[in-house]
């Protein structure tokens, strides 16, 4: 289970002083050892989904086989036009960056005990000689509503939980649209789908950044693939950073304004027995400014198997390419380890 560590936040206000060097535990030799593509061409080769053409009977077709492939070769996308109203958006911008704005005594009433994955802090630390990330965590189960621990959801601002609860029902209409279609596009009942989501669970991982001044010695967030199915990644604020690995390579993600970005977790490349892919991603800080992003996590109910879609190993002759694993085994493997690339979905081949 994770182990208690200082707050990043706390500690990048003396670590930026240009007197000061950063702790041994937080330098990332790795950082600079892979090629990192970006720029405009880059950014236009991820796929865009817009989700206005995919709900059209007139295009919903081809834009449905865009999504496939999307989630095929990229595993990533970027969401357009996807019917989330801007002030359910802005509202919640506004309540997260205030939340990391209150004072440290603040934020650590909500902070995160060593025997939950819920809470303020940072998360995935196993071992007191783990190289630890630039960045802290927020962490709240969103759905179903009975899950919820209130003592981790922040009352101050206000309207935090109200926000929350709008940007959680938006957020899960999406995702359930998104997985019918990604049904069709596999060729399965939508409903067998669906059903491994009954209840549509739901998490948030809120994940702030402080500037640090040697960028090129830290990592806000290690690489990783997503334990879930889908993720619907939101920029709080105009700071970008998310790096996806493609070819070995890194490749920067700029968000388009208005989009979401999504991407493929194991659990969907799992249930689809190989047709779609988890990708390895990570997080880079900034010189100059903070960065916030919240990740939403949609998960499998809790009696759930995870393993291939009983359909999908029969049309592949019979052959499941990953073992099955009752879900909250799943979650308890995901979290008792490190964070490291795709070593916890490539754990579930056969």
């Amino acid at each position: 289970m994770s182990l208690q560590v200082p707050n990043v936040q706390e500690l990048a206000r003396t670590c930026n002083r240009p007197d000061q060097q950063i702790p041994d535990r937080y330098i990332r030799p790795e950082t600079g050892t892979k090629e990192v593509i970006c720029g405009q061409g880059i950014n236009t080769a991820i796929p865009v989904i817009d989700l206005a053409k995919l709900l059209n009977p007139q295009s919903s077709q081809e834009e449905c086989a865009k999504l496939g492939s999307a989630c095929q070769h990229w595993g990533f996308f970027q969401l357009v036009n996807h019917g989330v109203p801007d002030d359910v958006i802005s509202n919640v911008r506004r309540d997260l960056t205030e939340f990391f704005r209150l004072p440290l005594e603040a934020k650590e009433v909500y902070a995160k005990p060593p025997d939950k994955y819920e809470g303020y802090g940072q998360h995935f630390v196993v071992s007191e000689k783990q190289k630890l990330d630039w960045g802290d965590l927020l962490h709240l189960r969103l759905r179903p509503t009975e899950s919820r621990d209130l003592r981790f959801w922040p009352a101050h601002p206000s309207s935090f939980r109200n926000s929350m609860e709008r940007y959680s029902l938006e957020t899960a209409k999406v995702a359930r649209c998104l997985l019918e279609f990604l049904a069709m596009d596999m060729g399965v009942d939508p409903e067998s789908l669906l059903e491994v989501f009954r209840g549509q669970p739901q998490n948030m991982r809120v994940n702030y950044y402080p500037k640090c001044r040697q960028t090129g010695k830290v990592l806000g967030l290690s690489p990783h693939c997503d334990a879930t199915s889908l993720t619907l990644l939101l920029h709080v604020n105009d700071v970008q950073g998310l790096q996806i690995r493609k070819d070995g390579k890194w490749l920067t993600v700029e968000a388009l304004d208005g989009a979401f970005v999504i991407n493929v977790g194991d659990m969907l490349e799992i249930l689809s027995n190989g047709r779609y892919r988890s990708v390895e991603h990570r997080a880079v800080v900034h010189p100059e400014k903070e960065r916030i992003s919240a990740a939403v996590f949609h998960q499998a109910c809790r009696d759930a198997t995870v393993g291939p879609l009983p359909e999908l190993v029969t049309k592949d002759g019979g052959r499941p390419v990953y073992k099955s694993m009752a879900y909250e085994d799943f979650m308890k493997r995901f979290f008792s380890a490190k964070l490291d690339g795709r070593a916890n979905v490539e754990g579930m081949k056969i």
